[in-house]
């Protein structure tokens, strides 16, 4: 057994350096849409196909959105919308923290439903508490249709080159302390900041190996009649004769290690990973290729529209699953 481990672990060593050596950028390629257009065919080949992430600065500069999405603008349009938004103690939404007995759980954030006033009061005067406009469920196009007027409802060279609509298009706002925890999509991402800054930390796919994962139990932060935070375990349909935990199927999978303060002594593989970090501005737009993990932090009262154009399930796909089987 001893020897197949070491085996896996020298192909995964191989998979890495040759990924580094063919294909991977040291840095994250950068072009600007003022002095280069950017058109269907150069953005497939030279991105797409392979699978690397590009900074557009200036994609979508040209927006009103730009110019007109702050905190001032949506108080005179937003006022009184009634919006969903995730609040947590900590910022940390979908990420892996413990309660009082040092259990670790998947917790998921509080939802409130507010006014928008509301939750700019939230922003301009902020408490112990973190909000963050950040449903991944096609918020924009379902509940945002005021601000369609600001945007493009697509990215045409974006729509040519993956040869189908977006899936979703989703609409971020918060606190600067709401942080988003390591994990990938499915989806080619072509996320546009519109006020503030974004800094992604990214990890190619090929790193699977070096990025430690587990299965946890699902919870969700709730704040009791006193104003203490609580992580509360969510139940399932299943047979209360069993307990959860030991259910694998109730379990979820995530990504343990936290890449702002990375603990190495638990974790030595991840020094192996292929780190690559880059600053998204107002304006800009970020190509994330699908399967990529990342990691996000954000300006206060950050602005970000981003549009999810499911993935191919090609060659790559069938790859990339076969890893994750030799590293489980």
């Amino acid at each position: 057994m001893a020897s197949e481990e070491f085996k896996i672990e020298r192909a995964c060593q191989l998979l890495s350096k040759e990924a580094r050596e063919l294909y991977l950028p040291t840095d994250i390629t950068e072009i600007n849409a003022e002095k280069h257009s950017i058109n269907a065919f150069e953005f497939y080949r030279n991105y797409v196909s392979r699978n690397i992430p590009l900074l557009i600065k200036n994609g979508v500069s040209k927006w009103p959105a730009v110019n007109k999405w702050n905190i001032s603008y949506f108080r005179q349009t937003l006022p009184d919308k009634s919006i969903t938004v995730a609040v947590t103690p900590n910022g940390y939404a979908d990420a892996i923290s413990s309660d009082n007995s040092s259990k670790e759980y998947f917790v998921m954030p509080e939802e409130r439903e507010l006014k928008m006033s509301s939750f700019l009061d939230k922003l301009e005067n902020p408490d112990t508490d973190v909000y963050y406009i950040q449903q991944q469920n096609s918020n924009f196009q379902n509940y945002y249709h005021e601000l369609w007027r600001d945007v493009e409802r697509h990215i045409p060279w974006a729509t040519e080159a993956f040869g189908k609509d977006p899936d979703a298009i989703n609409f971020w706002m918060g606190d600067k302390r709401a942080i988003t925890s390591m994990h990938k999509d499915p989806y080619e991402n072509i996320y546009c900041v519109i006020s503030g800054e974004k800094e992604f930390i990214l990890h190619p796919p090929t790193d699977l190996p070096w990025i430690p994962h587990s299965k946890y139990p699902s919870a969700q932060y709730k704040i009791n009649k006193n104003g203490k935070w609580n992580i509360i375990p969510i139940s399932t349909n299943r047979s209360n004769i069993l307990d959860d935990d030991t259910d694998d199927e109730n379990l979820i999978p995530w990504i343990s290690i936290n890449p702002l303060e990375p603990n190495y002594e638990k974790y030595p593989q991840y020094k192996r990973a292929t780190t690559l970090r880059v600053k998204v501005e107002a304006g800009d737009i970020l190509y994330l290729p699908s399967l990529w993990f990342h990691h996000v932090q954000q300006s206060h009262a950050c602005i970000a529209i981003n549009y999810w154009y499911d993935m191919d399930y090609d060659i790559k796909y069938s790859y990339f699953k076969s890893l994750e089987i030799l590293c489980q």
